[in-house]
C-alpha cells in the first residue's frame, strides 16, 4: 500500500439530529476522491474520531469504501484503550478498509515497551496494514520506533509531535534495518502544509492535509508547488494563507476540526457542527475564514 500525492481526511458529517450522515459523507468522500486525493483516511482526527461510536466508525469506513471503489486506499482510525481499539480495527477490516490509522492509547503516560506491547496487541486482531500516529503521550525513541516499524503489519508512521531533530532520529534509525525499504512515513501535525518543507529535509514527503477537506484547489497547487519547487507559490501560501489559517485556528482549541467542517459549509456542503467537547466556529471567525478561503482560490488562480 503506497501513498503519493495529497492524503485526504474527511469531516464525519452530523444531520441535524446528531446522528452520521452517511449520504452526505458519500458526497464529500466522492468529491475528493474526483479532486485527486492520494489516500481517504476516514473517522480519523479531521473525522472526530474521539465523538463516534465504534459502530459509527464501522459505517462511515464502508460508506468510503463503497464510494471509492478502490480508486485510492482507504484507511480508518482505531485507537484508546486496547480492547476497544481491537474491536474498532476488527470492524474496519470488515468494511473493507485498506489499512488502519492506529492512535495512541488513551491518556496514560506509558514506558517504550508499554507501546510497543500495545501496538503488537492491536495488530494482532487484524490482518490489514497498520499506520502507528506519534502524538500525545506516544511519543517514540528511535530505537522504538524502529522496533516498531519491523513489527508484522506495520507499515508506517505518522507524526503528530513536530519534533523534527525526534523524528529524523527515528527517520535515520528505521531506514538503517533492513527490509524497511517500503516505510513510509508521514507529516501529520495539524495544518501540515506550514511544516512540509522541513519535513521533506528529513525524508518525509507525505502529509495529510485538513484543507484539502474544504479547499482541494489551494490544497493541490501548495502541493505541486512544493514538488515542483516553485517556492515563490509556496511562501505566497504560507504567508498569505496557511500562515493566517493557523493563526485562526489557534484562537480557540479544538479549531483545528471546527474550522474544516466549517470551510466545507461554505464551499457547498452542509455537514453539520461538531460533536461535544468541541465547539462550532463562532460566526466572525466564520466570515474570517471565508476571506482567506476566497484569498487563497485567488492565489491559486481558482
Amino acid at each position: 500500500m503506497k501513498f503519493q500525492g495529497v492524503l485526504f481526511f474527511p469531516v464525519t458529517p452530523f444531520a441535524s439530529d446528531g446522528s452520521l450522515d452517511e449520504e452526505r459523507l458519500a458526497q464529500h468522500i466522492e468529491a475528493g476522491v474526483a479532486a485527486g486525493a492520494g489516500g481517504v483516511f476516514v473517522a480519523c482526527g479531521t473525522g472526530e474520531f474521539h465523538a463516534l461510536t465504534p459502530e459509527e466508525i464501522e459505517r462511515a469506513t464502508r460508506v468510503a469504501v463503497t464510494v471509492t471503489a478502490g480508486r485510492v486506499p482507504v484507511l480508518a482510525a482505531a485507537g484508546g484503550p486496547p480492547p476497544v481499539a481491537r474491536d474498532q480495527a476488527a470492524r474496519v477490516e470488515r468494511a473493507g478498509a485498506d489499512g488502519i490509522l492506529l492512535l495512541p492509547p488513551y491518556l496514560v503516560s506509558a514506558p517504550q515497551r508499554g507501546l510497543v506491547r500495545y501496538v503488537e496487541e492491536v495488530t494482532a486482531a487484524t490482518g490489514l496494514p497498520v499506520i502507528f500516529y506519534q502524538r500525545g503521550t506516544a511519543r517514540l525513541t528511535a530505537d522504538t520506533a524502529a522496533e516498531i516499524a519491523t513489527l508484522p503489519g506495520v507499515v508506517g508512521l505518522k507524526d503528530g509531535i513536530g519534533d523534527i531533530e525526534r523524528m529524523h532520529r527515528i527517520v535515520r534509525a528505521v531506514r538503517a534495518v533492513p527490509g524497511t525499504e517500503g516505510f513510509q512515513f508521514f507529516n501529520g501535525l495539524p495544518t501540515a502544509e506550514m511544516t512540509a518543507p522541513a519535513y521533506r529535509g528529513i525524508g518525509v514527503g507525505l502529509y495529510s492535509s485538513a484543507v484539502f477537506a474544504f479547499a482541494p484547489e489551494i490544497a493541490l497547487a501548495f502541493h505541486r508547488a512544493l514538488a515542483d519547487g516553485d517556492e515563490a507559490l509556496v511562501s505566497t501560501l504560507l504567508d498569505e494563507f496557511y500562515g493566517p489559517l493557523v493563526e485562526l485556528r489557534d484562537e480557540v482549541p479544538g479549531y483545528a476540526v471546527a474550522l474544516i467542517k466549517a470551510g466545507v459549509t461554505l464551499r457547498g456542503l452542509d455537514v453539520g457542527g461538531v460533536r461535544a467537547p468541541l465547539i462550532d466556529p463562532a460566526p466572525e471567525h466564520v466570515s474570517r475564514l471565508a476571506k482567506l478561503i476566497d484569498h487563497g482560490l485567488g492565489v491559486v488562480g481558482a
